[in-house]
């Protein structure tokens, strides 16, 4: 698949437009957490030793839209028969404004864990009550439509899944942002590849917002410029990113043509992050701790105990998220089944898992 010309223009203005924003408007948000006290304290859980500021991804929604509305601005023809505002695109909207909003007033005050998952359920509903679902399972388990009374939890169990993996995942330099990076940009691809500008355009300026971040969380200097995403970033970019994926590998011959490997491209995609947190939280519950309590099981926690640097684990970690796309994409090509597919992914997850923890030193 090639890009048309046109859509590359887009992309550019919207992802540099935003990435310029966020590059610009960092600086100010770490001098008034430096102000304000506003800061990420070290424990015996996190991987940094010293307070860092924590409102980084306060930046990613304002930087979207700004990209959004400056590609709008310039090539203004070019997304008005997309412009139908109707009561679910007002009720999505909705949605993201308050995961930002619970994201933000977490790093400011604090919020206990079940209060924001509350919330966070109540406004994953809004996806299959706006008709956004997952109702076909594309052959998994040989099943494929599958009726709304089952369709609606699926759906909202995903959502909650993947929010709280890119939340959970966000534990060392540059991971939740650079795994988001390359999830946004590929989702830019595929549904520029659709005709579907719009959704082209929300994910590669949210891409470029995390980008400007990339630079000062992992290239920032401790009691300099370096930032910390927090909450407001990184429920904010589970939404978007399950929004993009439900959206994706939906079955609606009204909105999209049918896909045969949309379901699972949209998997892969967010697995990586999606079968830490079911792994954490399963082994939290075998040792009989609440799966809200933090501990130092997370795939980052694991790989560094080898031995390797945060830097070197990021790598490893992005490394094996690409190692999953092309192999993925591969058994596809070769007529595996989905359930097959995937079988094969949770196996090698796991076995990747285990060799690492036998690693470990002593």
């Amino acid at each position: 698949m090639t890009l048309p010309e046109q859509d590359i223009l887009y992309i550019i203005i919207a992802f540099c437009t935003s990435l310029g924003f966020s590059l610009i408007g960092t600086p100010f948000i770490i001098m008034m957490c430096k102000k304000k006290g506003l800061y990420d304290m070290p424990d015996a859980r996190k991987v940094h030793k010293f307070a860092i500021p924590r409102l980084g991804g306060a930046l990613f929604m304002p930087s979207m839209c700004i990209g959004i509305v400056a590609a709008l601005a310039v090539i203004h023809r070019g997304l008005s028969h997309e412009f139908t505002v109707t009561l679910s695109t007002v009720a999505m909207a909705s949605g993201g404004i308050v995961i930002y909003l619970i994201g933000i007033l977490d790093d400011l005050k604090g919020m206990k864990a079940m209060h924001k998952f509350i919330i966070q359920a109540v406004v994953a509903s809004f996806f299959p009550l706006c008709n956004l679902m997952i109702n076909d399972l594309h052959g998994l388990f040989g099943l494929h439509i599958i009726p709304c009374f089952l369709a609606y939890p699926l759906t909202v169990f995903v959502i909650l899944l993947i929010v709280n993996a890119m939340n959970l995942i966000d534990g060392i330099d540059g991971l939740a942002s650079s795994l988001s990076i390359c999830i946004l940009c590929t989702f830019s691809w595929l549904y520029s590849d659709l005709g579907s500008q719009l959704f082209c355009l929300l994910s590669i300026a949210l891409a470029g917002a995390v980008a400007g971040f990339f630079c000062y969380n992992y290239y920032g200097k401790i009691g300099g410029n370096k930032i910390f995403m927090g909450d407001s970033g990184s429920l904010f970019l589970g939404y978007v990113i399950s929004y993009l994926a439900i959206k994706y590998q939906m079955t609606n011959w009204q909105v999209f043509e049918y896909r045969e490997n949309s379901f699972l491209i949209s998997f892969t995609l967010v697995m990586l992050p999606c079968f830490d947190v079911i792994r954490v939280a399963i082994g939290r519950r075998l040792r009989g701790k609440k799966m809200f309590d933090p501990d130092k099981t997370h795939i980052h926690h694991i790989i560094m105990a080898t031995g390797l640097g945060m830097h070197q684990t990021l790598l490893v970690i992005l490394l094996t998220f690409g190692a999953f796309c092309v192999i993925n994409y591969g058994l596809f090509i070769f007529g595996l089944s989905l359930s097959i597919i995937m079988l094969t992914d949770v196996v090698s997850y796991l076995l990747l898992t285990y060799f690492t923890i036998t690693m470990k030193e002593d």
